[in-house]
């Protein structure tokens, strides 16, 4: 099981504990009395935002600038009831406005490049992250005993060309960013935006990660992780009720509300490392999967079909990607993916979108064939990536072709 960490629990147990410097903040279900201290300490102003597991708060109207504690309250009531991608907040928040020459992005995740953690870095954030260029970005893989130090960090800030009065002070919270991410058993973590006051002091103004439950180190003392409402769609509904039907192999999604790409995979850690960098990439994904432990033929058929009946008419690539599997039998997957296709177009018709595969384990020739046969029967144009190819590799290729597609 994995917990999801919003800014609000970054605030409440991890940033003081790590010395992470952040705005202040203060809870919306707090005292009157209380808000309107906290916003005649901040100068009359603060940002409203829900406490919510969803992307893109701020483009659904759910980030607010409040200038009162009328409009605060007003806002704090309207935004702990706002649905954001089908998701409900849990409550809302307030934090202190942090005026920005400008806004950093940071975050670190494992990299199948390097069989380690990575951070990557640039000087340009915010809402538009994704459209930042490969070359405003700089990664670099972190030894898991070694460490991030401050050397590398501030490395990492002079070749992004970063003003040299704020390297650090960055450097600093990289290093602490580091030790949040390692000491607590986290999947990947991101610091988005991190704004530089004019006078040269960071902060990060808003936070998301994802703490592995069974690392031990998870078990930090003093933390509660909270639970969130949920509003499933109906893909979520049906693929939770087949995946309680039986313990044989997973069926995981949680809807993202994209646009682009289907996507099929397998691996835990490697499904939300491929995500993300679909998302990073523009690859807009329509759904989080995680399809492993190795299903049987029936349960893998279920799954896909579930998967196309809900989002194939739609989607602009089909992806099926997973890392190197140790005991997942591929040619019985890649047996019941092209079987839950076939049935598909022969029910509603062709499918004219392109298929990108990447996979390696047992049995992975016989599953190649198998879904290479069913993919000329459908006449569907597709790409296969053998096993000593990254994950990350494939997912960017996915979501820059499913771009391509969109645009031809």
């Amino acid at each position: 099981m994995s917990y999801k960490i919003t800014e609000l629990t970054f605030l409440k147990y991890f940033a003081e504990r790590y010395g992470i410097p952040v705005p202040g903040y203060i809870a919306g279900e707090a005292e009157i009395r209380e808000i309107k201290k906290a916003l005649e300490k901040w100068g009359g102003k603060a940002i409203v935002k829900p406490d919510v597991i969803a992307t893109g708060r701020k483009k659904a109207g759910a980030i607010v600038e409040v200038k009162n504690i009328h409009d605060a309250l007003r806002e704090i009531k309207r935004i702990s009831s706002l649905e954001i991608k089908g998701k409900m907040p849990r409550s809302a928040y307030l934090t202190e406005k942090i005026s920005a020459e400008h806004e950093m992005y940071a975050a670190i995740t494992y990299s199948t490049d390097s069989l380690s953690p990575a951070i990557t870095i640039s000087l340009k954030g915010g809402v538009d992250v994704e459209s930042i260029p490969e070359e405003e970005k700089a990664t670099i893989p972190i030894d898991i005993f070694a460490g991030l130090d401050a050397y590398q960090a501030s490395d990492i800030l002079v070749k992004l060309s970063c003003p040299k009065a704020v390297i650090s002070p960055l450097s600093k919270v990289m290093v602490s960013f580091w030790d949040l991410f390692i000491s607590t058993g986290m999947e990947s973590a991101e610091i988005n935006p991190l704004r530089i006051t004019p006078d040269g002091k960071p902060y990060a103004c808003d936070f998301k990660g994802v703490i592995d439950g069974a690392n031990y180190k998870s078990k930090v003392p003093g933390v509660e992780f909270p639970e969130y409402p949920e509003s499933f769609s109906e893909l979520e509904e049906e693929m939770n009720t087949w995946d309680s039907a039986s313990h044989q192999g997973q069926a995981y999604v949680s809807d993202l509300g994209g646009r682009k790409i289907l996507p099929i995979l397998f691996g835990g850690g490697a499904s939300t490392i491929i995500t993300e960098t679909l998302v990073s990439a523009g690859g807009d994904p329509m759904f989080l999967s995680d399809f492993g432990g190795n299903p049987p033929y029936e349960r893998m058929l279920g799954t896909a079909r579930i998967c196309f009946k809900h989002k194939l008419m739609d989607a602009k690539l089909l992806l099926i990607l997973g890392g190197k599997a140790n005991n997942t039998f591929i040619d019985v997957t890649f047996k019941a993916i092209a079987d839950a296709l076939i049935s598909y177009a022969e029910e509603k018709g062709p499918v004219n979108i392109p298929v990108v595969i990447g996979r390696g384990g047992p049995k992975l020739v016989k599953g190649i064939v198998v879904i290479k046969q069913a993919l000329e029967y459908l006449k569907m144009p597709y790409v296969i990536f053998g096993p000593d190819t990254p994950v990350t590799m494939v997912a960017e290729y996915a979501a820059e072709l499913a771009n391509a597609v969109e645009n031809f």
